[in-house]
């Protein structure tokens, strides 16, 4: 639903907020970890949404770009700090 849709968006935008204020490294790290499965979720229920037909398909690929686009971002995120971690 649109409600849950919304609820994600601020889940992913609270955890990486939360994620400035970590206690460590990994403490961020997990925080990263999980806004980008709750980002990766949030692509499938979009997905899930067009295939139904409860988005149209112009609507959808604004949105799946954008989330896209937030995907790859974290996913750089956690691999970068990853890498940090390691050293």
């Amino acid at each position: 639903s649109a409600a849950s849709d919304v609820y994600k968006r601020q889940a992913i935008g609270a955890l990486v907020a939360e994620a400035h204020h970590a206690q460590s490294g990994a403490d961020f790290l997990n925080k990263m970890n999980v806004a980008l499965k709750e980002a990766n979720e949030t692509s499938y229920w979009l997905s899930l949404l067009k295939d139904t037909h409860y988005m149209n398909e112009i609507v959808y690929q604004s949105i799946s770009s954008d989330c896209n686009e937030l995907v790859a971002l974290l996913v750089c995120i956690v691999k970068s700090m990853k890498d940090s971690l390691k050293k």
